[in-house]
């Protein structure tokens, strides 16, 4: 029995040496509490803390104008200073605060109708009087609450020249707004804890800091004023500079944003080109189909980088796009009428050669174009766009290719003809036989790249249109060809086809693009220079609809004109005029449906590498 106790005994003592061990174990371990916790905090100075090197230091809001008409923290958030902004409400019970008004008022009542006070004192006493008597009123008639405003400001810095230079900043800015200010010297400790999300109100800061307010007076003090964009599943595009919060769109959001077009607007050397190529880059990334028209050479180089396929047309080049090529992705499965799809966008093209062509001479053309396809044997029947199914096993025909397709050349033999058509057949020549016989070839290339750029460069400034209309064309049937991949077009220098020097059938085809885009789950993206030449067709019509048309508008920085101009087109402010004006590169001012923000460009260091071509390999 005796043996038996001592025997538990044992036990219970190794057992309770075994926990001591485990708590000892966990006594030095590392916590997350350890690794947030600083290493020193120093609060000897009764002006400021030092933490981990750096100083902090509070202001307290102690007295605010009698009327506010204006968000009183608005100017202090747009300096963009390193500020923690901490407002506590407390409210109060409106039975007991209606009691007590009652009660000061009726003494205030006989002191204003005795004679034994000063002026002065007669005056202070009838507007604490008045305004006892509106509280009361607010509380009984409008149903409002009475809080109790507290408002504390904490900044820092790493070293105690520039803290004393944002705390002089911030006390000219809080003055400037009717406020009154005070340092929380020998309160640091309290003003800084409520500073910090552990909603600590000390009463030592309570009682120099405390002001009633009414319900409708705590609009005031709203502290969300700068816009904030941070779409779920969007890419970034940089920081706000008012506030530095990062800015994530997703433009194909179609919950969110009318469409995902975009307008890019800036003067040369304002960063449009960077934007456009960080824009490429990332969607790239994210594996969505995109087609670049480049009547600059400028994306060259970020085609290869990101192993997309480069398509050059010119004297000098060995890729060809046969213009009166129909493609089966041209209509879409539940549409008719291939020939008379492809028939209205060959009269665009064709008034790009031909100069402004009248009512009649449009009509003589489509003659023609039916002509020519019934050469090969393509008429308004869409089955005629289908090779004959010889093979058995096959069950679907095969559509026609580029080869069973009329070409430039064929086009001009039949203008040859008649004599109505000669003056057509003159312009056609250098096509066919000059400088631009490029442009009579059957399509040599394959594209089935997600990234397609088209260099119109060597076309020279004249017949850039002509490349670029071709290309719009054939970029415009890749989109439509399936509604749930996502894609995007890029038009460079669009001024050119919707600009004075173009016409209105193209100019309606690019607006169609814009207008019709979304359905087919792609992104028109109008990039230019010179915002004066996109409204220069029409009195501006399609450049206004294309811009009306475009959920994100994306402004560098423009000279005076383009401003007044685009003025008469957006809804943009005084003070957004002055502020496009005065961008520095990489900067804008970005149009994200109803929200308005400046917006800097940021880029990763691989990603300069990239689009600079800085890069020894493709990635």
């Amino acid at each position: 029995m005796k043996n038996n106790l001592i025997n538990k005994l044992k036990n219970k003592k190794i057992k309770k040496n075994e926990i001591n061990n485990n708590l000892d174990f966990l006594d030095g371990s590392f916590t997350d509490k350890n690794y947030l916790a600083p290493s020193y905090i120093n609060l000897l100075n009764p002006k400021y803390i030092e933490i981990d090197n750096n100083y902090y230091s509070s202001l307290l809001i102690i007295n605010y104008f009698r009327e506010q008409s204006d968000l009183i923290l608005k100017s202090l958030i747009d300096t963009n200073l390193d500020i923690n902004i901490s407002i506590f409400y407390e409210r109060q019970d409106t039975y007991k605060t209606i009691r007590e008004l009652t009660y000061h008022i009726g003494n205030v009542g006989v002191d204003l109708k005795s004679n034994n006070q000063n002026r002065q004192d007669i005056d202070i006493a009838a507007f604490t009087y008045n305004d006892a008597k509106y509280i009361r009123k607010e509380l009984q008639i409008n149903n409002e609450d009475l809080y109790y405003l507290y408002i504390y400001i904490n900044t820092y810095s790493e070293n105690l020249k520039e803290l004393e230079y944002l705390l002089n900043k911030i006390e000219g800015i809080i003055e400037s707004k009717g406020m009154q200010v005070r340092r929380a010297y020998f309160r640091q400790e309290q003003a800084f804890r409520a500073c910090l999300p552990l909603v600590e109100n000390h009463k030592f800061l309570k009682e120099i800091s405390k002001r009633n307010v009414l319900t409708s007076g705590l609009v005031a003090t709203y502290p969300f004023i700068s816009s904030a964009i941070f779409d779920e599943d969007g890419i970034f595009i940089g920081t706000n500079i008012y506030n530095n919060s990062l800015v994530f769109i997703d433009r194909y959001n179609t919950n969110k944003y009318k469409n995902a077009n975009m307008c890019i607007f800036g003067t040369s050397g304002a960063g449009k080109s960077f934007y456009t190529k960080l824009l490429i880059l990332r969607y790239r990334l994210m594996g969505i189909e995109q087609y670049i028209i480049d009547p600059e050479r400028e994306y060259n180089n970020l085609c290869e980088n990101l192993n997309g396929t480069l398509l050059k047309i010119g004297a000098g080049s060995n890729t060809y796009i046969n213009i009166f090529d129909i493609r089966e992705e041209s209509i879409e499965d539940d549409e008719e009428g291939y020939l008379a799809n492809k028939i209205g966008k060959l009269i665009g093209f064709f008034n790009l050669i031909f100069g402004k062509i009248n009512e009649e001479e449009k009509a003589i053309l489509e003659e023609k174009l039916i002509e020519l396809y019934k050469t090969k044997n393509i008429t308004f029947d869409d089955k005629s766009l289908y090779k004959e199914n010889n093979n058995k096993i096959s069950i679907k025909p095969k559509f026609k290719e580029s080869k069973d397709m009329p070409i430039l050349e064929d086009f001009y033999n039949i203008l040859d003809k008649d004599e109505k058509t000669k003056t057509f057949k003159i312009k056609l020549i250098p096509f066919i036989k000059g400088s631009l016989k490029f442009f009579n070839n059957y399509t040599n290339v394959e594209l089935n790249n997600k990234l397609i750029v088209a260099d119109v460069y060597e076309l020279g400034e004249e017949n850039l249109k002509y490349g670029m209309y071709l290309f719009t064309d054939l970029f415009w049937d890749k989109i439509k060809k399936d509604r749930n991949n996502k894609k995007a077009i890029y038009l460079d220098e669009i001024w050119r086809l919707i600009g004075v020097t173009s016409n209105k059938d193209v100019a309606s085809f690019i607006y169609k693009i814009f207008k019709t885009i979304r359905k087919y789950g792609g992104s028109g993206v109008a990039i230019t220079q010179d915002i004066s030449d996109i409204f220069s067709l029409d009195n501006g019509t399609y450049g206004k609809s294309i811009l009306n048309n475009s959920s994100i508008k994306t402004f560098f920085s423009l000279e005076e004109e383009n401003i007044k101009i685009l003025e008469q087109y957006t809804n943009i402010s005084e003070k957004e005029k002055i502020e496009i004006k005065s961008l520095k590169r990489g900067e804008c001012l970005i149009f994200v449906g109803d929200e308005h923000i400046l917006n800097k460009i940021n880029a990763a260091d691989f990603e300069k590498e990239i689009i600079e071509n800085k890069i020894n390999k493709k990635i």
